[in-house]
């Protein structure tokens, strides 16, 4: 009987790190969660982007100016077809591009500065290799996207170029090629949208929150959706709806949109995964603090010294 104790031991405690390595290949909870858990998060993202909006806007300046560019290069070379493709797939490159705000909104949901310097903060994350892979995959879903758009146009109408926006509306909406590239494009770039929101929906938040891996985060987002159909179905329809709303006013709408879908994804994060209280997260790099311009050595003005005293 004494002998057989030491193995009992010996096989219990050897079940342990299985048993531990079982539960991280799990990898994180997911809750089930409302459609009104949808509008608490796009509240919450609002109340962000109102805390820091200069510091949101600087960040996605970039999307209405961009958006102007690409209008301009479609009018100028005569492929106007291609502009929406190219305004749509805004949806698909977003998720990336709101990694700043997230950062924001993560240091605002621990009560800690959030300013335009805090959102870089991003890019020394230990997961921004892989924040930065994943972006490359959805860089390559836009680029795919926009040529497959181009093919289906040419399937419709051929190589012959528009001559204006009155032509090419005169030919999508009363002609039958037009109709069917209406039913066609849509249900191409509906199936571009979901492997875009299969894959991004919390891989990002989930990737600088925990440190995560690139596959574990899109498996984990893959999870959050299948667990959740419908309320991710809505929350891709806002999105859409949202993108489609801010591209109206010459693209500036982005501005305000792209800041408010990217703090409400974080908060949709926080609503659909647990919260792992006992991860202990790799910490990142050592943080330099950073001085005013205005800050200099007391010694190259020393008149200042006089007006102190």
């Amino acid at each position: 009987m004494a002998r057989e104790q030491p193995t009992m031991a010996t096989l219990y405690q050897g079940n342990v790190p299985s048993m531990a390595r079982t539960a991280e290949a799990a990898g994180p909870v997911i809750r089930t969660i409302q459609l009104s858990d949808l509008h608490d998060a796009l509240k919450r993202g609002w109340e962000d982007f109102k805390a820091v909006p200069s510091h949101a806007i600087i960040l996605c300046v970039i999307y209405p100016v961009l958006g102007l560019v690409l209008a301009r290069v479609v009018m100028g070379y005569s492929v106007l077809p291609l502009l929406f493709p190219l305004a749509a797939g805004f949806a698909l490159i977003g998720p990336f591009a709101a990694l700043g705000l997230y950062e924001l909104s993560s240091r605002r949901e621990r009560h800690e500065e959030a300013t335009a310097w805090d959102a870089m903060e991003v890019l020394r994350s230990p997961s921004f290799g892989a924040m930065l892979g994943l972006g490359t995959l959805l860089l390559a879903l836009f680029v795919t996207w926009v040529a497959t758009a181009q093919a289906i146009y040419v399937a419709a109408f051929g190589y012959e170029g528009v001559t204006g926006i009155s032509d090419f509306i005169t030919r999508v909406l009363t002609t039958q090629q037009g109709w069917w590239l209406i039913v066609v494009g849509c249900g191409t770039g509906f199936l571009f949208a979901l492997a875009a929101l299969c894959i991004s929906a919390v891989s990002f938040p989930l990737m600088l929150d925990r440190h995560a891996g690139a596959f574990e985060a899109m498996v984990s987002s893959l999870r959050v959706v299948a667990k959740n159909p419908a309320p991710m179905a809505a929350w891709g329809l806002i999105v859409a709806v949202l993108l489609a709303l801010g591209t109206i006013p010459a693209f500036l709408g982005l501005a305000v949109v792209i800041p408010l879908l990217g703090h409400a994804t974080w908060h949709l994060y926080r609503k659909v995964i647990v919260s792992d209280p006992g991860a202990r997260p790799v910490p990142p790099p050592p943080h330099r603090p950073r001085k005013p311009a205005a800050d200099f050595p007391a010694n190259l003005f020393p008149w200042r010294n006089n007006t102190d005293a």
